[in-house]
Parts: structure tokens; sequence; C-alpha cells
């Protein structure tokens, strides 16, 4: 079988490694023991996890035994980084609901039974019941406070002042890795690249410890051209939840991606042969967005479903000129509201103000009409109760009064 190092990296996951070589030798030779921690801040994944995910969904075809580590103990303290504030605590109860949700849409991608099923576990289990003296003497004494303030998880927190109880969050999770591997006999951690510093800090925890080799490794991160992390929207995050972000919203922000990162986010976002990946982006003109259509299907297929991608996909050929039927949204509005009432009702502009400049940019339609003066009403544009509100070249909708 294939090495699944050999695989990430085709695919672009892998960023950073420790012992490149003795890992490709381990996982060629012998079924690894691997975990990835998820932070149970909010009650849905969103697109930051996806790649982690599918990470883990090929190593575990290749053989591989994943844990899922929801950190249930951690986001009582709460992960600094990419933080330039103190996240707000989380309660016990919370946290359970999400680590259930988390269960869920990871199920989609991921089996959990089986020989080798994924492991779920919960950190609170071995922090919350750790003492405090006992936990510094065994793991506090192998970590150099000066060593750690170079670590980039902490320096954007400096200059606002960074809590105690964050400055623990290194030993926390180091502390995982060395409970996952004496319990599984775990010997791999991955994660985002923005998790280096943490994840080396525990390989080394439990080199230290245990006096044997363990390894770590940072995937890629879904960023943008100009480096920026990509999955936010005017509405927010681009969650896996469809009740927060719906399945024509994610199919179409797939639809739209940058010409530039269409290839790398087929090989990262879904499960598609490389030579299929390279013959559909081996154009760069107009002939890319077939590319980005089957990316938006992939991706909305794997995340909700057939019948959803299938939905989004006629919507949006709908909303484009094409057969089908077109998104729609109904309001609790009259034809004497304003247009910028409407489009904050419907959802297309995140507030007043953002409708104002929308209309003043030119980029308001309603019907084939151009939305012109801040003060017209929909009344001015249409006598019935439902009209096609354009916003820009991308956001077309059905709004239906009610």
């Amino acid at each position: 079988m294939k090495n699944v190092l050999d695989t990430l990296k085709e695919r672009g996951f892998i960023k950073q490694t420790v012992y490149e070589d003795e890992l490709y030798d381990l996982l060629g030779k012998e079924k690894v023991t691997f975990y990835v921690g998820f932070d149970p801040t909010a009650d849905s994944l969103h697109i930051g996890h996806y790649i982690p995910i599918m990470a883990m969904a090929h190593m575990q075809r290749a053989g591989h035994r994943p844990i899922a580590l929801i950190g249930g103990g951690t986001a009582l303290v709460g992960d600094p980084t990419g933080r330039t504030d103190m996240r707000s605590m989380m309660t016990r109860e919370t946290i359970a609901r999400n680590c259930e949700a988390f269960k869920n849409q990871m199920s989609r991608f991921l089996n959990f039974e089986g020989d080798n099923a994924v492991i779920l576990e919960n950190n609170a289990e071995w922090l919350e019941s750790l003492n405090y003296i006992d936990f510094l003497r065994e793991v506090g004494t192998h970590f150099s406070v000066n060593k750690m303030l170079t670590a980039e998880c902490f320096k954007t927190r400096m200059e606002k002042g960074l809590s105690f109880l964050e400055f623990n969050y290194m030993l926390m999770q180091a502390y995982d890795y060395l409970v996952l591997y004496r319990k599984y006999g775990c010997k791999l951690e991955v994660g985002g690249n923005d998790q280096w510093s943490n994840i080396l800090a525990g390989a080394d925890l439990v080199r230290r410890q245990e006096g044997e080799t363990v390894y770590a490794a940072t995937f890629a991160l879904l960023e943008t051209s100009d480096g920026k992390k990509m999955g936010k929207t005017q509405k927010g995050a681009l969650w896996l939840n469809k009740e927060k972000t719906s399945p024509y919203d994610f199919y179409q922000f797939f639809r739209n991606v940058e010409d530039c990162k269409v290839e790398e986010c087929l090989k990262l976002l879904t499960f598609m042969d490389l030579e299929e990946i390279a013959e559909l982006t081996k154009y760069k003109d107009e002939r890319i967005n077939e590319a980005k259509k089957r990316l938006a299907y992939e991706v909305t297929k794997l995340v909700h479903g057939e019948s959803e991608a299938e939905k989004a996909r006629l919507q949006a050929e709908a909303a484009f000129g094409g057969e089908g039927e077109m998104p729609s949204v109904t309001v609790e509005l009259t034809r004497d509201a304003s247009v910028i009432d409407i489009m904050c009702a419907a959802g297309v502009a995140a507030s007043k103000s953002e409708a104002r400049r929308l209309i003043e940019g030119g980029g308001v339609k309603i019907n084939d009409t151009k939305v012109e003066n801040l003060s017209e009403k929909i009344g001015d544009f249409t006598d019935n109760v439902d009209f096609i509100l354009h916003k820009g070249k991308k956001v077309h909708l059905k709004v239906i009064l009610k």
C-alpha cells in the first residue's frame, strides 16, 4: 500500500514535520495511532477544521488509527493562538453539546466503527482531575519560560497582555500528548500549521518523560492568495452546519474561489484523483469555471450529502439564468419597505450602512432595474409580492414579501 505521507505530500497537506525520514518509515511499516485536537468553542465545525479532518480520513483509509481529541478541558482555559484578546469562558454543558455536534459532523468523513475506528476523547476527563502541584512537578519542570515566550502562539498576545490562565495552555496541550501516548501508544500529533509550537511541546514532553521518540506534523491552512485565512463570508465563518451556513451559500463560496486556488482546494478538500484534478485545472482562462463548479459540488456533497449538493447546484444554475429553482427567502415586510431594509431582512447585507454602500456603488438591482436612490422602496420597482434581488454579479435571490 502507498505510504500515506506520500499521499499527503502530493495533495499539499504537509507543511512541517520532525524526524521526517523516521516518520515515513514508521507509517510504512506499522499502523500508527495519531491524534488531532479540536477546540469545542462553537456548536459546529467550520471550514478551518476541514483540512485536518480530510487528512485524518486519508490516514484512516491507509489503515492508521485516528484519535479525535475534543478539548473540553482546554476550552475552559482558551487557546491564545491567533488571538489578540482573551477567549470568553464556556460552561461545561455548552462544551458537552458542542462535542456531540462535532462527532455527528465528523462521521461524514471518518469511520467510527471497525478495526481502526476513530477514538473520540475529551481531555476534560484527565485535565479536570489534575492535582496542580503534581502537574507542575511532572510537566512544568520540563518547560522553559524563556523558550515559551518565543512561541508564535504567544507573540500576538504580548502587547495586550497574556493571562497566566492562557499561559498554561501549552503545558496542558503537551500533557494531552503524554496521556494519549500512555493510554493508546499514540506516536503522532497533527494539526494546523498555526499549532506548530504547541505540537512540538507535546512531542518534546513525551520524549523527556518516556524516553521515546514521537512525531509531529502540521498541515497547510486554507488561505487566500494574499495570505488571509479562507472561509470568512459576509455573514461570518463558513460553518459545516447547514443551519448556520446554508448548503447554497456553502456551494457558492467554493464556486467563487479565486482561480489560482482552485487546484489547491480540489487536492485538499476532495478525494478526487490527482490526474482528474490536473485535467480539470490545466486551463487558466474561462474554462476554469468548470473546475470551480466541480469543486463546489464535491465539497458540498462531502459536507451536506449528495441531495443537498445537487439542490445547491440547481439553485446556482437558476440564479445565473439556467434551469432549476432559484434560492429564495421570505421576509415579513411590505412593498412600502425600503430597499435597504429588504436587503438587511433578506441577509444580503449585514447592516444598513453596508446596504447603503452597495447601493451607492451601483451593485444592487431589483429585477432588471438598478437601485440608484437610497430612499427608494420596493414598491417603486414592482407591484408584485415577489421579485429578484441582485447584489453584484454573484448574489441573486428571490425575495417573497409576507
